[in-house]
């Protein structure tokens, strides 16, 4: 009998791999588009967009093809940023369709030379697809497909594939030749209402096939329909149309393809402002929501252990810290031991201040877009409508940036302004625009319309440069300008020596599963973004993906606090650099995981493609980095501010929240004679500091010690407890020295508080 060449179905991890329609999404759904009424005759338009490939990720303009040319000559459709970056090339198209009317055409003849030939042949082995719009909607090809129980589900796949390769199993195919589908069947829905005049169109499919037309007599290229087609109408005993380039044994080089059409209208239920969710829903959300509770049940065990610190641990630590005993306390070990160090400022504070205010800029764009996206304002309707916006809310954000940058440069005692800021501004934006341009010079040398034009990037650069920046230093401004909080605890001048840490205290470790508990919390909804980027899919589960989103952020605060405490209570006191490392490993983990998705899930071909593929997982593990550890930098901070601001580290209250004033124990040395000296005896835990009691004073009292040793630990001595020290022996307490005896005592005694410190430690 007839026989056509059909669609083939989706694989069944293009299934899983489908996007689908939140229905809080779907609650708020605004098409963005005003709809359009046709009357019977009325002219629809279909225009061409480009060729895609999930085997090489690299697009092409439709007419790059030797495609049949429209009447009125290639004309350019108004393209907006996103479309421009997606390598959208959208023209005018030769295939004339008019409202209501159900008829059959030939297009044309192309005479195929062999380099036109093998072009057809490579896109179609590289399993290219054809991409057209009508009315603002996508084609799509209706497939098929059986789940495992049985049951049949429609799907929509966009566009059409451009031909297929011969193969054993399909009749009248040669293997290894390629076939193109020459032939379209139109299949346009439409919709009436008694709301308005006329009919929206709410459907658009596509059928593909490959028909080897003949004909009788001449051919007529002005007047192709007259020209008497042999196979028209299109029957199922009809050949595929073969692209042969070279000539070989029982095979015939292709030397022109006959393209042709018809359309067909269909009435349907669907209205128009739901005409997008066959394009949408694409499968069960069930996925979704087991993504959902395998995150939260990570929250919750994080939750429990942040619990337990907080509650338990913290407050018996803060309750026996706060003590009015000292003397235990004198070689007490724990977080609060490194209170005088807790605050030093890190190396490379200014990259530091740089990444996380550009963590802080892409927080807030990835947040605005999601929550616009999911209110249904950057619909799939509006073509590159959410990149183009995305790109404008990272631009905005440059006002936070700076702040943020500044404030925590500000609270570190920065003095670098000027550099922390020019960070914010040009490093890692810098790092993705260098990526960018390097690898726009390959997909340029492919002729791929996926390469950015020249006015594009100078667009880009004037954004980064003009905006951006100017931004980022407005907010830096404002950032340095506003008061800063006093620190809780006061700073050394003298570090302390960290102690030896274990293995599982190392940064490596730590970074290890600070990432993996953030990434474990989000990797299933990552699959479907990444098949939704990679396999060329809609994308439009913003509610879940809100949802996910809000989990991850506490995943990383919680985790950061954890690895915190645990790194302060081993008298590590270096937790700035940590805190963004440990939660911005899953950027780690994503990048990881790209190589996994690459051998599981990608068939590309060549090396540009994986040249693409690679350079844009690196960016957008990059970002995935710079937003986690922002978000656990940010939540480390606030802990290590809350909990030294909580305990007492002198006899006079907790400094800088109304305790006494701090005193260096040096200051203290003038007033001992020249003749003391101070013996270093004993194992740490055993070192004592004698003094020689002055001329007519009285030997020294243990709190007067007490009060000599912590000095002398951790670098402050509050002055009341110094006047009580002194009141022990007198107020006067012997003859001041001269200048000289007095220089020499101090250093003297420096140079023993220095050795004391590291026979202690």
């Amino acid at each position: 009998g007839p026989r056509t060449m059909r669609p083939t179905s989706l694989a069944p991890r293009g299934l899983l791999a489908a996007a689908l329609l939140s229905p809080l999404a779907a609650g708020f759904y605004l098409p963005g588009v005003a709809p359009r009424e046709y009357t019977e005759g009325d002219k629809v338009d279909i225009k061409v967009n480009k060729l895609t490939s999930t085997m090489t990720q690299l697009p092409y303009d439709f007419y790059s093809l030797p495609f049949c040319p429209p009447k009125d000559g290639i004309q350019n459709a108004v393209e907006n940023l996103g479309e421009v970056l997606h390598g959208s090339v959208i023209h005018n198209s030769p295939y004339e369709v008019y409202f209501g009317t159900s008829e059959a055409k030939v297009l044309c003849r192309v005479p195929l030379a062999p380099a036109n030939a093998k072009k057809f042949a490579k896109k179609i082995r590289e399993d290219y697809r054809v991409q057209l719009i009508m009315d603002n909607l996508p084609a799509a090809t209706k497939m098929i497909q059986k789940l495992a129980d049985g049951q049949a589900v429609t799907l929509y796949d966009r566009g059409f594939r451009l031909g297929f390769m011969g193969a054993p199993e399909v009749p009248d195919t040669i293997p290894g030749v390629a076939y193109i589908n020459n032939h379209l069947r139109f299949v346009i829905k439409f919709h009436r209402s008694e709301q308005y005049t006329g009919a929206r169109i709410v459907g658009f499919e596509v059928e593909a096939y490959s028909i080897q037309h003949k004909y009788e007599g001449d051919w007529n290229d002005a007047e192709p329909d007259k020209v008497r087609m042999l196979t028209m109408p299109v029957t199922r005993d009809l050949k595929p149309q073969p692209v042969i380039a070279t000539e070989s044994p029982g095979r015939e080089v292709t030397k022109e393809i006959v393209f042709s059409y018809q359309t067909g209208w269909e009435q349907s239920d669907i209205k128009w402002a739901s005409r997008w969710d066959l394009y949408l829903y694409m499968g069960d959300d069930q996925i979704h929501w087991f993504s959902i509770l395998n995150s939260l049940a990570i929250v919750l065990l994080l939750t429990g252990i942040v619990a337990m610190i907080m509650m338990r641990t913290l407050r018996r630590d803060l309750n026996r810290y706060n003590a009015e005993d000292k003397e235990e306390l004198a070689e007490e070990s724990g977080w609060k031991l490194v209170h005088a160090d807790v605050l030093r400022p890190p190396p490379q504070a200014a990259l530091l201040c740089a990444s996380v205010g550009t963590g802080v800029q892409l927080l807030g764009m990835l947040l605005i877009s999601i929550v616009c996206a999911m209110l249904g304002f950057l619909s799939p309707a509006n073509r590159g409508g959410l990149l183009t916006a995305t790109l404008l809310l990272y631009v905005l954000m440059g006002v936070p940036a700076g702040y943020v940058a500044a404030s925590v440069y500000k609270a570190l005692h920065g003095d670098e302004w000027a550099l922390s800021t020019a960070l914010t501004a040009l490093l890692y934006p810098g790092v993705a625009f260098l990526l960018f341009v390097s690898l726009n010079f390959f997909i340029w040398a492919k002729g791929s319309s996926g390469a950015i034009p020249i006015g594009t990037m100078f667009a880009l650069v004037a954004m980064w440069f003009c905006i951006s920046g100017p931004l980022i230093f407005v907010g830096s401004f404002f950032g340095y300008k506003a008061p800063t909080a006093d620190p809780p605890v006061r700073t050394n001048d003298i570090p302390r020596e960290v102690p030896a840490q274990a293995w599982y205290m190392g940064p490596a470790f730590t970074m290890l599963i600070g990432g993996i508990l953030p990434f474990g919390a989000v990797f299933i909804e990552l699959f479907f973004i990444m098949t939704s980027v990679w396999q060329q899919r809609f994308y439009y589960v913003f509610g879940f993906l809100m949802l996910v989103v809000l989990i991850l952020l506490v995943t990383c605060a919680e985790i950061s606090v954890v690895l915190a405490y645990f790194q302060l209570c081993n008298e590590d006191y270096n937790w700035w650099w940590r805190s963004l490392l440990n939660s911005g490993a899953a950027g780690l983990y994503l990048f990881g995981y790209s190589f996994v998705y690459y051998g599981t899930q990608m068939d590309l071909v060549g090396v540009v493609p994986t040249m693409v593929y690679f350079v844009y997982m690196f960016m957008a593990s990059l970002v995935f980095f710079l937003v986690t550890g922002t978000v656990g930098f940010a939540a480390a901070y606030s802990f290590v501010w809350r909990i030294y601001g909580a305990v007492k580290v002198d006899e006079g209250g907790p400094v800088g929240n109304g305790g006494g004033k701090a005193v260096r124990v040096a200051d203290l040395w003038p007033r001992v004679p020249p003749t003391a000296d101070v013996p270093h005896t004993g194992p740490r835990g055993s070192s004592s500091m004698r003094l020689a009691p002055p001329s007519g004073g009285k030997p020294q009292s243990g709190a007067q010690r007490q009060l000599i040793r912590r000095g002398a630990h951790d670098g402050t001595m509050p002055t009341q407890a110094y006047r009580r020290g002194r009141s022990a022996h007198g107020s006067t307490g012997g003859v001041p020295p001269d200048a000289d005896v007095l220089r020499t005592t101090t250093i003297s005694v420096r140079i023993s508080t220095a050795v004391y410190l590291a026979r202690a430690f």
